[in-house]
Order: structure tokens, then sequence, then C-alpha cells
């Protein structure tokens, strides 16, 4: 009988457990969520508070989106007297001019966004190691890798981006339209070309990051930001050009090591060649670009961690 009460009584207590577990567990999602909005209106602060700053200075403003759009013309005449001459980028590579223009274009939106949200806050990191600003965003209740990443937007490096759609949408329709091998992009690849972008840009914060984390050794890293615009020029050319004689070294080099060569590379050929029929190669570079997006943000993030445990206060 004291058998039965006691398995009755535990047979009782189960949906009460599971119904605990569950209130537990549903939680947890909603502060996950909460906490997530959290930084999302974060950042919306951010970007609104730069956007309002750089309106009270609208004559720079302006200045600096012509500056960069005419920096864009200046790159779009240059390939355009190449092509008087040369009928593709590289021998036997498939970059042909409207192809190439597709390539160029995925170069401005990735390098504009990289250069709006990621460029400004790296540059003034090591100021902020000087200055003791550190001190002050290490007290913030947020993460600092993200405060440091986003705290100010550079609205004017956006005007890249709209001239890439300008020359994206150019491209397109000369490659739809021509005589001789038309292409047409699917909305498969229109998808993929929109996820391998947003790849090259967190390989190229991963990498931007890292070099910022570095001022914390050094104190002052002015020589390895100029690194960083050397080696990502690697990024702006096909990646098939560098894939022989002398240059194989390079091409390994800058494909799995620092991988800037799949940050333009891999959406550009998705959208401007067709999918099918597609080699071996091609798809195991599509993985690889996966692949090392997931470890340039782990690296990235241990590096900056590794960094900020060896930070000293400037006031010690």
């Amino acid at each position: 009988m004291q058998s039965k009460l006691a398995t009755d009584g535990s047979n009782q207590d189960k949906p009460a457990m599971n119904d605990q577990w569950m209130n537990e567990a549903g939680s947890a999602d909603r502060e996950a969520g909460s906490e997530w909005m959290r930084y999302v209106r974060v950042f919306g602060t951010f970007a609104r508070n730069s956007l309002v700053r750089d309106m009270t200075f609208r004559a720079n403003f302006v200045i600096e989106c012509l500056s960069s759009i005419g920096w864009t013309l200046m790159n779009v005449g240059f390939y355009l007297i190449i092509f008087q001459f040369t009928g593709s980028i590289g021998a036997d590579t498939g970059w042909d001019r409207e192809r190439f223009f597709l390539f160029l274009a995925t170069t401005w939106f990735i390098n504009s966004i990289v250069q709006a949200f990621f460029m400004p806050n790296a540059e003034e990191f090591s100021e902020l190691i000087r200055t003791g600003g550190l001190d002050f965003a290490l007290l913030k209740p947020i993460d600092t890798q993200f405060l440091i990443s986003f705290r100010r937007v550079s609205w004017s490096s956006l005007a890249n981006f709209l001239a890439g759609l300008v020359i994206a949408g150019v491209a397109l329709t000369k490659l739809a339209t021509r005589e001789v091998d038309p292409h047409i992009p699917s909305v498969t690849s229109l998808v993929l070309y929109v996820l391998f972008c947003m790849c090259g840009i967190v390989i190229m914060y991963s990498l931007m990051i890292c070099l910022s984390a570095t001022s914390i050794w050094l104190g002052r890293n002015q020589t390895l930001y100029n690194f960083w615009f050397y080696i990502t020029n690697f990024s702006r050319y096909p990646m098939e050009i560098y894939n022989r004689g002398w240059g194989t070294p390079m091409y390994g080099f800058f494909t799995f090591v620092v991988p800037v060569l799949v940050v333009v590379n891999v959406p550009a050929r998705l959208l401007a060649k067709p999918i099918d029929p597609r080699t071996n190669e091609e798809w195991l570079l599509v993985g690889w670009a996966l692949i090392a997006t997931v470890l340039s943000v782990l690296f990235s993030r241990w590096v900056f961690r590794r960094a900020l445990g060896s930070y000293r206060s400037a006031s010690s």
C-alpha cells in the first residue's frame, strides 16, 4: 500500500517537474531574445547618433561622398581603358568586361560596409587605450567587442555602396542582353550571392578586429592598419591570376591562411557565372568560404579576449 502511494506521488511530481523545466526553458528563450533586441537597440542608437553628427557638418559629409564616388569613377575609367586592349582579366579566366564589373561591384559592396561600420572604430581603438577610454568601455554592461566595433558609423562611406549598385545594374543588363554567351542569374544565385557577401564582410571584420586588438600589446599599430590595406588589395582581383608561377604561394596563403581571396571571389563568381555546371574545385571553394567565415570569427574572438586579458588600466 505504501509502495503504491509512493509511486502515485512520484507520478504526480513528474508533470510538475516537466512544467518547471518548460517554464525555465521558455524564460531562457525570452531572455535571449530580449538580450538580442537590446543589442539591436544599442546599435540603432549608435547609428542614429553618428548620422546626427555627420549631418551637423553637411559640407564635409557631401565632400566625403563626392570623394568616394570620384575614386570609384576613376577605377571604372581605368578598367575601361584596360578592356580596350584585352578581352578579359587574365588569360582563360572567364572574367570578361561585364563579369569583371560585377566583380568590381561586389568589391565596392563589401568594402563600403566594412569602411562604414568597422573602420572608424578600429582606427580609434588605439586612442581609447592611450587615453584610458577603454577603461570606461570595460565598465559598460554590454559586450566590450560589440561596443568597440559598432560605436561609430561613417555614413559617407556608403556612397560607394550606391555606386556599386549602379555598376552591378549596368553590368547585369549588358550581360543578359549581349549576343555572345548571355547570362541571367537565377534566384538561387542571388540568394547565395547575398549570403557569401555577408561571409566576406565577416571575414574582413575578423581580420580588422584582430589587427585592432594588437594595439593593447603594441600601444599604437598604424603600421598594421597599413598592412591591412596592403593585403586586402589582393581581394580586389580574380584569384585565378595568382594561381600560376611564382604567384601560387600567394594564392595558397591568401586563400587558406589569411582568406581574403575568398571574400570577393566566391560571391562574384556565384553571380557572374552559371551555378550549373560547376567543377568540384569551385564547390570546394564555396564550402571553404563558409568554414573560413566560422574560423575567422572564432579566431578573432579569441585574439580579442586574449588581448583584453593583457590590458592594464591607463591609470595603473
